[in-house]
C-alpha cells in the first residue's frame, strides 16, 4: 500500500487539493461526506484538505464539524465559519482565502455529489492540463437520481436555454461539482456578479470568455438525502433574470 501511495504522490508533483464545503443545516450529511472524502482522497494518495464554511447553521452543523476536526486532525479539516447565510459565491471567496492547495474542488455537502468522482476529475485535469474540470449530468453515463419530472424538466430546460443563448462549450452549466486551478477560480470569482443558482453557470460562461480550457467528467447526481431542497419558484425566476443579464453582457 505504501508504495502505491508514494507512486500517487510522485505523480501529483506536489499538487494539493483544497475541497470547499459550504454548509447550512447539514449536520446529518457532514460526517458521511467527510468520511467519504477522506476515504477516496486518502486511498488515492493525493494531498488534500477539507475546508468547511458553515453559514451560522442553527441545527448544530458547526459543532459536528468540530467533532470531525478532532477525529481527522486540524491539518485535514479546516473550519472557517461565518456568522450568517451570505450566499455561495461569497462562501467560495471566503474558503479560497484559506485554501493552501494549488487546486480547489467545489461540491455540495448534502451527498448529492459523490467524492468517488474526484479522482476522475484529477485524472481528467492532468490528462489535458485543463483550467477547470466540471462534473456533467448530461453526457456519457452521467445522470440524475431522486428528482421528479418537474425538477428534471427545469434543469434540462435551463441547460438547453443557456446552451442556445450563450454557447458555453460545456454540457452541464448549473452543476456545482467542479475542480479548478486555484488561480483560475480566483480570477473567475472576481468577475462573477450572479448569486445563487445562476452563479455556477456564469463561472463557465466567464471561463469561456477568458479562453480557459474546460474538461468534463460524467457524474451521477443524487438528490439530497436529508434536509430541504433549495430549488423553488424564486430560484427559477432569478435564474431566468440572470440568464437574460448574462446574455446581454457577454
Amino acid at each position: 500500500m505504501a508504495s502505491r501511495k508514494t507512486m500517487h504522490q510522485n505523480r501529483d508533483n506536489g499538487d494539493k487539493y483544497s475541497v470547499l464545503l459550504p454548509t447550512y443545516n447539514e449536520r446529518e450529511n457532514l460526517p458521511l461526506i467527510v468520511w467519504l472524502l477522506v476515504k477516496y482522497l486518502g486511498e488515492s494518495g493525493h494531498n488534500y484538505e477539507i475546508i468547511v464554511i458553515d453559514d451560522g447553521s442553527p441545527d448544530g452543523t458547526l459543532e459536528v464539524a468540530e467533532q470531525l476536526q478532532k477525529i481527522y486532525g486540524e491539518d485535514r479539516i479546516l473550519l472557517r465559519p461565518r456568522a450568517k447565510k451570505l450566499g455561495l459565491g461569497t462562501a467560495y471567496i471566503h474558503g479560497m482565502k484559506h485554501a493552501s492547495g494549488n487546486f480547489v474542488i467545489i461540491m455540495d455537502a448534502d451527498l448529492s455529489h459523490h467524492p468517488k468522482f474526484i479522482t476522475e476529475f484529477i485524472e481528467k485535469q492532468k490528462e489535458g492540463n485543463y483550467d477547470l474540470v466540471s462534473g456533467t449530468r448530461y453526457r456519457g453515463n452521467g445522470g440524475v437520481y431522486g428528482w421528479d419530472l418537474r425538477r428534471k424538466l427545469i434543469s434540462r430546460g435551463a441547460n438547453y436555454l443557456t446552451q442556445v443563448l450563450l454557447r458555453p462549450g460545456a454540457s452541464d452549466l448549473t452543476g456545482s461539482f467542479r475542480l479548478y486551478k486555484k488561480k483560475v477560480l480566483e480570477n473567475l470569482v472576481e468577475r462573477c456578479v450572479s448569486k445563487g443558482y445562476v452563479f455556477q453557470m456564469e463561472m463557465i460562461v466567464r471561463a469561456r470568455q477568458l479562453n480557459y480550457t474546460v474538461g468534463e467528467v460524467p457524474i451521477s447526481f443524487v438528490d439530497r438525502v436529508y434536509g430541504e431542497s433549495k430549488l423553488g419558484g424564486n430560484e427559477i425566476l432569478s435564474f431566468v433574470k440572470g440568464l437574460i443579464t448574462l446574455f446581454a453582457t457577454t
